[in-house]
């Protein structure tokens, strides 16, 4: 049976744990989906990748309890179709800004009569047509749907995005929501902190689930305790980045002659 074992979790009001798999690599999502996330967050928006390093991803989580999620490049009815068919399952999707693009991220991800997926019974995600029947049933009510809120606009049409049938979840982008606010780069401008607490309100009344990313384990454990349910805790790239960075200055400080 095709069960999301993340939409499991959110129903039952637990906090859920991932990180950014941003390489294009399917050794990075063995390592994370090995080492025990609820999920995987495979970036399609920033990264390098495409529909067939996906599919290596994936590949790579099976056999785990880690929920391989995507980060679509937009909201795109094409590029959706083809990564919820390589076995994702669930998406989130960039740059909403409205409740008419809010219904079409949820339509584009379910199959009619509620949405405009097409139907297809051969990808990788029903079992290349041996499992077809328990996925074409199933994948409305399993996919679960995430859109960012990243623009003044998408803040100031929450409550309308938020009525939204079909829609999980929320991910406040905070390095984009400041940017689109005229703070480049800056989320901790006391204007761009206000508009996240006023997302985190709203949210936090209606029935999805809040997630955003963070960089230390101090500040997940704030943003748990404030009501977040989805944190992303690391990225496969920064922290590789900043862990050798580390090692080579610790080699420098002690053999700067080498």
């Amino acid at each position: 049976m095709f069960k999301n074992l993340l939409k499991e979790k959110n129903k039952a009001g637990k906090k859920t744990a991932g990180a950014w798999v941003q390489l294009a690599s399917p050794f990075t999502a063995e390592i994370f989906s090995s080492a025990g996330f609820d999920w995987l967050m495979l970036d399609m928006e920033h990264a390098p990748g495409n529909t067939l390093t996906l599919v290596s991803q994936v590949h790579a989580m099976k056999g785990t309890d880690t929920v391989p999620l995507v980060r679509t490049p937009w909201n795109d009815f094409v590029a959706i179709k083809k990564i919820l068919d390589a076995g994702a399952q669930g998406v989130l999707i960039p740059y909403v800004n409205n409740k008419e693009e809010a219904e079409l991220a949820v339509k584009t991800c379910k199959y009619p009569t509620e949405g405009i997926r097409g139907v297809a019974g051969s990808p990788r995600a029903a079992g290349y047509g041996m499992n077809i029947g328990n996925y074409l049933q199933q994948a409305n009510d399993e996919i679960f749907i995430m859109i960012a809120v990243e623009t003044p606009e998408a803040v100031k049409n929450l409550d309308e995005i938020l009525e939204v049938e079909g829609l999980d979840g929320i991910f406040i982008g905070p390095m984009d929501l400041a940017s689109s606010m005229g703070y480049f780069g800056n989320p901790s401008e006391p204007k761009v902190q206000a508009a996240i607490k006023e997302i985190e309100e709203k949210v936090f009344a209606s029935d999805k689930v809040l997630a955003t990313t963070t960089g230390t384990w101090e500040g997940a454990q704030t943003l748990y305790g404030r009501g977040y349910d989805m944190l992303m805790l690391m990225a496969d790239g920064i922290n590789l980045a900043k862990m050798a960075t580390q090692k080579v200055a610790q080699f420098r400080e002690n053999y700067p002659e080498g």
